[in-house]
């Protein structure tokens, strides 16, 4: 008997620890065990894995970092108390954008800085109040080491270079561009060059991640079709601006061939991702939302077939990354922060 009594506490314990992260859990998250919570206030996003799955890298504007707008920091992916701070990786200038590791645990990331060291202005709502999000010219990429020593500036040319992510063998760099005049996504090596474009159809092409084997590209994009939606679209290009409204996801091969479109849900789905099986896509939409929201992440085939609800939020889950290994999640959300708009950073154990 004495022998039983300690596994019987050990079960009781673990039990215990399972009950205080699922509580994290909505019911119907199935796929999700053992939530964390990584970031306590403010608005965190976009957190993305080292290879090793060790780190994450992710952009915060938190007054108590002394934030004026987003900026890069990292920190280790395992368990953050209320009141910690990450390291940043970014210079505190301008403003920042899309970070992401290479295999080497140097980041690339998208910033203003040398455009401007304050922080761009946020833009009014568009026409009708409609949400739209701002395009800075003066982003450019950069790599840097997790001291935020800038090692290499990887863009130069004038407009907006950003939303940049790497390839599994950490040889290539995908991103978004204004260059030709509308954005376009474009591959380049690690250093900055052999710059070849991807697409070349009218409308927002952003947010690509390679897929497991390096061969294609998962992304979001608007395609207006009509007059109205052509010119409503190139006016606010104009300005600066997007609406990022209504989006789907496309797969094209690293060498442009082969675009086709996987989704076709309405309203706005993005920040798509595969697992590293290659067999899933995991994404955010709010395809089922009349107000513009919850969003909620979703899971679906690359051939689009097999469209599965991940989430359960009332409002905000989006940025989804697998752990380099499958084993886990990481996504951004507005769950359980008290009703006082902080967007979060947790991790969940992922159930196939």
């Amino acid at each position: 008997m004495k022998f039983i009594y300690p596994v019987l506490l050990t079960l009781l314990l673990l039990n215990c620890t399972s009950e205080k992260n699922d509580a994290l859990r909505y019911e119907k998250e199935t796929h999700l065990k053992n939530i964390k919570q990584l970031t306590f206030g403010g608005d965190n996003a976009e957190a993305y894995w080292s290879y090793d799955n060790t780190k994450l890298v992710f952009q915060a504007n938190n007054p108590e970092w002394d934030t004026e707008c987003d900026q890069i920091f990292y920190m280790d992916a395992e368990e953050n108390e209320p009141g910690f701070e990450a390291p940043i990786i970014s210079t505190g200038l301008g403003r920042t954008t899309c970070s992401y590791f290479l295999p080497d645990e140097t980041i690339v990331y998208g910033s203003t800085h040398l455009d401007d060291i304050a922080c761009p202005e946020v833009p009014e709502r568009g026409p009708g109040g409609a949400y739209v999000w701002p395009i800075y010219e003066g982003y450019d990429i950069f790599r840097a080491n997790l001291d935020g020593e800038i090692i290499d500036t990887l863009t130069t040319t004038p407009g907006y270079d950003a939303e940049a992510t790497v390839s599994p063998d950490g040889s290539k760099i995908v991103f978004t561009s204004m260059r030709t005049g509308d954005l376009e996504l474009f591959i380049m090596d690690v250093d900055g060059s052999n710059v070849v474009q991807i697409t070349d159809e009218l409308g927002y092409d952003g947010g690509a991640f390679f897929s497991p084997n390096g061969t294609e590209l998962i992304f979001r994009a608007s395609r207006p079709k009509t007059e109205a939606e052509v010119e409503k679209y190139t006016s606010l290009l104009a300005e600066g601006l997007v609406e990022p409204t209504d989006m789907e996801l496309f797969l094209v091969n690293v060498d442009g061939t082969n675009m086709r479109q996987i989704t076709d849900l309405g309203n706005a789905n993005w920040a798509p991702f595969f697992h590293p099986s290659g067999e899933k896509i995991i994404f955010s939409s709010n395809h089922n939302s009349t107000r513009g929201f919850p969003f909620n992440l979703f899971m679906i085939n690359p051939d689009g077939s097999g469209l599965e609800q991940v989430t359960f939020d009332d409002t905000f889950d989006s940025f989804p990354m697998f752990s380099h290994d499958g084993k886990k999640l990481v996504f951004s959300s507005n769950r359980f922060n008290g009703g006082d708009r902080s967007t979060n950073v947790f991790i969940a154990d992922w159930v196939k």
